[in-house]
């Protein structure tokens, strides 16, 4: 609705996953880079742990997006699932025609042999699972069995894991620890420092045909970054409702007014810090104010 009137051709803080927005931060492109290398040193399971919000599902996708042809992806956004669902998903992504009542050992004997037959083709296979702390344990192991697929020179199939904080509660259980021990990559995403922050709010401005002036004044993008502590998800749901406030009122610039609207009318974040803020400031400007008069007045000096 306010397209138009901040003269943008898409909405640049829309919550989905759009990796034409991808933004590369610093911690992002650390974790983009530790990806790239596990694969390209053929280890078998890489892990990516990261706040809600911080950025998994984008990269993943746009990870999916950037491998090169010899390299062919699976993607399983929902491993909600049992281990015969699993590898029937895997084979179906494969190309594999199997029914839905395969036999578990069935479709490991298949899926191994079409790894094999692919490996001789020059072709690598990766498997990118998002929410993978959602995956139950059963299937976490049966992932852990499907990577045991290699050659004499390496691994036939790798796996890039990608999930929330959970994952590593997950994975330190007992039950799990083979699959931890062939973890060979792993980071944690950290949510936006400052800089990145400014970046990243200019970044999808300019993705969604912005040309003018700073939109967002340095204070408005201070109290944003605060509110939002750095989390992409927030930031967009904060600049979108802080355009909307001024889409409302007419405004063609966001300042604090704008922005403190949006985090009022945002759940999950929190006003009481910049209450605090304002009154700690006033206070400090009502003793200022006293001492000057006092100086002023009385001639009195501490």
């Amino acid at each position: 609705m306010y397209l138009e009137h901040f003269r943008l051709t898409d909405r640049p803080f829309s919550l989905t996953p759009d990796t034409e927005y991808y933004y590369r931060s610093a911690t992002s492109q650390e974790a983009f880079n530790v990806v790239l290398v596990a694969l390209q040193q053929g280890e078998g399971i890489v892990k990516i742990v990261g706040e809600v919000g911080t950025g998994k599902t984008v990269m993943c996708r746009k990870l999916l997006n950037d491998l090169p042809e010899a390299m062919i992806t699976v993607y399983l956004p929902n491993p909600l699932m049992e281990p015969q669902q699993l590898y029937r998903a895997v084979a179906e992504e494969l190309g594999l025609d199997v029914a839905s009542d395969s036999a578990v050992n069935d479709l490991i004997e298949r899926l191994n042999h079409h790894l094999i037959a692919l490996s001789n083709d020059g072709r690598q296979v990766v498997v990118c699972v998002d929410e993978a702390q959602t995956m139950p344990t059963p299937t976490l192991e049966a992932l852990r069995l499907l990577s045991n697929v290699e050659t004499e020179k390496r691994k036939l199939l790798q796996i890039v894991l990608f999930g929330q904080p959970e994952l590593d509660e997950r994975l330190a259980e007992r039950s799990l620890r083979q699959l931890r021990q062939r973890i060979g990559f792993s980071y944690r995403l950290q949510p936006l420092d400052y800089p990145g922050f400014v970046g990243y709010v200019d970044h999808r401005l300019r993705m969604a045909g912005y040309l003018g002036t700073p939109l967002f004044s340095p204070a408005a993008l201070k109290m944003l970054y605060r509110a939002a502590r750095g989390v992409p998800r927030l930031v967009n749901i904060l600049a979108h409702k802080a355009l909307m406030a001024a889409y409302g009122r007419g405004d063609t610039y966001i300042g604090r007014k704008q922005v403190y609207a949006a985090v009022a009318d945002t759940e999950g974040v929190s006003l009481s810090s910049y209450r605090r803020l304002m009154l700690i400031a006033c206070g400090a400007l009502l003793v200022g104010c006293c001492f000057v008069l006092g100086v002023l007045i009385n001639g009195w000096l501490p």
